[in-house]
């Protein structure tokens, strides 16, 4: 019979190996020497996960946006559940609250927002015309090339006219996509309302199906970690865009500039995405003052207050309230952007963020992905 002392040695001694064993490092799996045949079996495998994503976008997308909206409304669902409510009523009252703030939304920005697309035409040859003196010089520049080009080219016959009759593209994205993106609303109001009223009852099922005790706990602590931290980032990112966007509204207004709450409303939405959506702002809110004003050095006010709140934001506010808990890389970030919009357009750029986060999160938690976390810090 095995004395009980072997027994708690051999644990102690379990357990200071596991202790010494070092931490992978990025420079241990750039120093690592690998096999042809695994690097072209994990290529593969990564080109085969891309593709999945791209061609089941019309079902990994509903999934996706109907989990992060469900990080988003869980804390206030939760709230309602510490007060009594039951969880399906309480889901049934956010997504009825939610519909009805998006069409109260549409049908107030809507009439304002048709207006600019119908003169967007004149708009455009009204802003050629107010920077017509700043391209003077331009083009004079452009004339002169295109004379010396023209001077050393070969002569050649004259060039054979086409006519070619183009349709709207407003018109045809409408008539394509509308259907799609009908599909798309119910399926994702559906999958949130059972996200939401279900609450944890996924984790459970998915936890009773890994085998060993280790991994059920793995589980639970990447999926609450990704639920609390993205919770928390898409609350608090809402709240503080939402008050960037009165903001700028509130300074549009005061300055004269026609349909405030559409362009406060732009302000909030294009900020979910990081660094581009400031800088579309930007340039949206310029069109718009110099169509709106006749003094040029006053429509540059109004892209310079927008650039003046957007910085107080990103630099104070945002760091202050979020702290560094979901600090990412800017450069990878903007890989992120890329990629996302690429495979799933503008959604995709919006949700670009989150998915990176929880990536990250479920990186730092399996120690072979670890160096991957670290790179993405």
């Amino acid at each position: 019979m095995t004395p009980p002392h072997s027994h708690a040695s051999a644990k102690s001694d379990s357990k200071a190996e596991d202790k010494a064993t070092p931490r992978l490092r990025l420079t241990d799996l750039l120093t690592k020497k690998y096999d042809i045949r695994s690097i072209a079996l994990t290529g593969m495998f990564v080109l085969a996960v891309f593709y999945t994503i791209y061609f089941m976008r019309s079902i990994l997308l509903p999934l996706v946006l109907a989990l992060m909206l469900s990080y988003l409304l869980r804390p206030v669902l939760r709230a309602f559940v510490r007060m009594r409510v039951p969880a399906s009523l309480a889901s049934g009252f956010l997504l009825l609250t939610l519909l009805a703030i998006f069409g109260y939304a549409v049908s107030y920005l809507g009439a304002p927002a048709a207006e600019w697309l119908q003169k967007a035409p004149y708009s455009l040859a009204e802003v050629q015309r107010k920077l017509s003196p700043l391209k003077q010089p331009m083009e004079k520049m452009a004339q002169a090339n295109g004379e010396i080009e023209r001077l050393a080219a070969p002569a050649q016959g004259p060039a054979k006219q086409t006519v070619e009759v183009k349709r709207h593209p407003l018109t045809d994205l409408l008539i394509v996509r509308t259907p799609e993106f009908v599909t798309a609303t119910v399926l994702v109001l559906i999958l949130l309302f059972f996200l939401l009223a279900y609450d944890g009852v996924f984790l459970a099922k998915l936890i009773k199906l890994l085998p060993n005790l280790s991994d059920k706990k793995r589980a639970v602590a990447i999926a609450s970690e990704i639920e609390t931290q993205i919770s928390r980032y898409l609350f608090t990112v809402t709240l503080i865009n939402i008050g960037l966007g009165a903001a700028v509204g509130l300074a549009a207004g005061m300055l004269g500039l026609r349909n405030p709450v559409m362009w406060g409303a732009m302000v909030a939405v294009l900020n979910f995405v990081p660094y581009l959506g400031a800088l579309t702002g930007i340039v949206f809110i310029t069109l718009g003052a110099i169509l709106s004003f006749d003094s040029f050095s006053y429509a540059l006010l109004f892209p310079g207050v927008y650039l003046l709140l957007a910085s107080l934001e990103g630099n104070f506010v945002t760091p202050w309230i979020m702290g560094r808990s979901l600090s990412l890389n800017p450069v990878i970030i903007l890989l992120s952007l890329t990629f996302w919009g690429w495979m799933w357009g503008v959604a995709g750029i919006i949700l670009a963020v989150p998915i990176l986060a929880a990536f990250k999160i479920f990186c730092a938690h399996v120690d072979p992905l670890e160096p991957i976390a670290e790179f993405l810090s």
